[in-house]
């Protein structure tokens, strides 16, 4: 693998992050996180085991554009 599967996108104009997920050849938009709950609660729906645990793993989530746990609009 090249990238990690999950990618939390740059934060919006509006606030927010757009979260996907790389799976079986295709990216997949699991929704907008406006926290690190949302992004959990997203990943337990993707059935990531233990999503607190792989926040800050750059093997499992790539945060682009901004900084790791920022949600504020761009």
């Amino acid at each position: 693998m090249t990238s990690a599967p999950i990618v939390v996108h740059r934060p919006s104009l509006l606030g927010g992050r757009r979260v996907t997920v790389h799976s079986s050849g295709r990216d997949e938009i699991l929704g907008t996180a406006y926290s690190d709950h949302d992004l959990v609660v997203f990943l337990e729906g993707a059935g990531v085991a233990e999503p607190e645990a792989v926040l800050d793993d750059p093997q499992w989530v790539e945060w682009r554009g901004g900084h790791a746990h920022e949600f504020n609009a761009a």
